[in-house]
């Protein structure tokens, strides 16, 4: 948590105080600097007072200059220094949602700090859209580097990368070569990652876009590729759906994560009942298939190394390799001793 050294109440009390009846209405309830800590709309406020939304702007925007205008307002800088300070130290640029609850978890001195940040000359609002969150930045060259760097590193990872923390955040430096060392931290990067809406992490703390399932996850086979991801070889699907249950805290009945891991081509059935993900290199087919694969793409093998290909890429036990290997039918030894398709 930012602490801040004021109390926002009697700080907005101080700048609103010369204000009459109706524009102080106004400003309260637009800001939410009311008991019910309620941020209203310009068709709410104006529905009260039986004016037209542009007319609740117009009031809005006068009371705000007034203010800004007012003595108590100019006796009051130092608030909007130790706020602008507060923005420098978590990196210049910081997204609002991760920003005002840094400061307070109560959601009415969050309202009064983002009155503090639309009313001070310092602070500089980008507004949502198609790549970031709401922001607020107090220094422009930072907060270009910023938005320049994290497009990059959006624009360099593919729809199913998914990557550790540390690595994200040693990517997203290698960047922004010529930040100074102050902001060489990963906390900081951590918020400016959080200024993306195209890059996020998911459950298990890895990055990757926001659009992919791997991320965004929204159901049994998405957290299903996680723990498969996790655990690094196949697993039992029963193993699947308890492990989900345990590291997620999502009840997954049996019979739900057999039918969704069935249906999805990021999923390779293995074995009874096991799978494995397709980009382990796992195929489907039968003990005899997979053998006559490997024997067509990598010509003759010892019985060893027919075993060893075949279990990279199937979960069979090796005695049903072996069985299928003896079969004349489909199977011989070349004068080498090597095994080869008859």
């Amino acid at each position: 948590m930012s602490t801040i050294s004021f109390k926002p109440k009697q700080v907005t009390k101080k700048i609103t105080s010369h204000l009459q009846d109706r524009a102080s209405d106004v400003i309260m309830n637009r800001f939410g600097l009311t008991s019910e800590a309620e941020r209203k709309t310009l068709e709410e406020i104006g529905k009260k007072y039986g004016i037209t939304r542009e007319r609740v702007r117009q009031i809005e925007d006068a009371a705000l200059s007034s203010i800004k205008k007012s003595d108590s307002y100019k006796a009051e800088q130092a608030i909007f220094d130790e706020i602008k300070q507060l923005i420098n130290s978590l990196g210049s640029i910081v997204a609002e949602h991760e920003f005002l609850p840094s400061i307070s978890k109560d959601k009415a001195t969050q309202n009064h700090i983002h009155f503090y940040l639309v009313l001070g000359d310092a602070f500089k609002k980008h507004r949502e859209d198609d790549h970031f969150q709401t922001r607020w930045s107090v220094d422009d060259e930072m907060a270009t580097k910023v938005h320049d760097s994290l497009k990059k590193l959006y624009s360099s990872l593919s729809d199913v990368d998914l990557v550790p923390e540390s690595e994200m955040i040693k990517r997203f430096f290698d960047q922004m070569k010529d930040v100074s060392d102050q902001y060489r931290d990963e906390e900081v990067a951590r918020r400016w990652l959080a200024i993306s809406k195209n890059i996020s992490k998911n459950p298990l703390g890895e990055w990757g876009k926001s659009t992919s399932p791997n991320v965004h996850t929204r159901g049994v086979k998405d957290y299903a590729f996680l723990v498969m991801r996790k655990h690094g070889s196949p697993m039992h699907f029963r193993e699947v759906a308890d492990s989900i249950s345990k590291t997620f805290g999502r009840k997954t009945h049996y019979a739900t994560c057999h039918n969704e891991l069935i249906k999805d081509p990021r999923f390779v059935l293995v074995g009874r009942g096991m799978y494995a993900l397709a980009e382990w290199g796992y195929k489907t087919g039968i003990a005899r298939e997979v053998i006559r694969d490997i024997l067509k793409r990598e010509g003759p093998l010892s019985k060893e190394d027919v075993v060893d290909r075949v279990m990279k890429e199937r979960y069979f036990k090796k005695n049903t390799i072996l069985v299928n290997l003896q079969n004349p039918k489909y199977f011989k030894k070349n004068k080498n001793g090597l095994y080869t398709l008859a």
